[in-house]
């Protein structure tokens, strides 16, 4: 997680503290790109707080990140997990531009819970982050994430693939919403893993290349068990 660990929001299932944010340090793509060469990583997981006191969103810190990670080695995969900007799309080119091989923005929830679930954010919004990311990178594989058990239904949850698939989402994760602190949204419902394994199913059946469907499923579970189409320019670089 870059770009600190304060967070300008604060959604009802997140344990992130919710303060003023520091300042972005200016090493810190750098530092860990060190790190991932450190721990001999092939696929790596980048996301950040949303930092909604920055004009960007903190999306030139996302691809300074990328960047900083290709020049380290260019075969590393590189996904991406972001904020939505506010619906920038100068904010959403800047991450785009610099290649990431995967673009994650998580729905989190259906539509009817999205006021409730998360702050600030629009069910509608992010679909649309999602459209224009693969818009502007026909390349990049895109990718959201579902936590249930939060009050849904299965035709609001059905629903959301629907709209997912037809924002052109590649790849989708669906977990268990636990509760991290009694001041936290409640669980309604602990999901049985064979709905779980249904709704894969279900997920499949409607074009997702790939899903990851289980109780301790989250964006980044087993990221590494989806291997995208790797890209490169006409110079042969990625």
């Amino acid at each position: 997680m870059i770009a600190g660990e304060r967070c300008t929001r604060a959604c009802g299932f997140c344990a992130v503290t919710t303060a003023k944010p520091f300042a972005l340090e200016d090493d810190e793509p750098v530092r860990v790109a060190e790190a991932i060469r450190r721990m001999k990583l092939k696929h790596v997981v980048i996301t950040a707080v949303a930092r909604d006191d920055l004009s960007d969103g903190g999306a030139n810190h996302f691809a300074e990140t990328i960047r900083a990670i290709r020049d380290l080695d260019p075969d590393i995969v590189v996904e991406v997990l972001t904020p939505d900007f506010n619906g920038k799309e100068s904010s959403l080119g800047l991450v785009l531009e610099a290649k990431p091989d995967i673009f994650n923005h998580n729905l989190e929830t259906v539509e009817r819970l999205t006021p409730v679930v998360r702050s600030r954010a629009k069910y509608r919004l992010s679909l649309e982050v999602l459209r224009r990311a693969k818009e502007l990178d026909p390349g990049a594989v895109t990718k959201s994430g579902i936590m249930l058990g939060l009050g849904e239904t299965e035709t609001e949850l059905f629903q959301a693939m629907e709209d997912l698939r037809e924002a052109q989402v590649q790849v989708l994760t669906l977990g268990q919403y636990l509760r991290p602190t009694p001041d936290h949204l409640p669980v309604v419902e602990y999901i049985r893993p064979e709905l779980f394994d249904l709704y894969k199913q279900v997920a499949e059946q409607k074009g997702f290349e790939y899903v990851a469907s289980g109780p301790l499923v989250r964006s980044s579970y087993h990221a590494a068990d989806y291997h995208p189409a790797r890209r490169r320019t006409q110079n042969g670089k990625r």
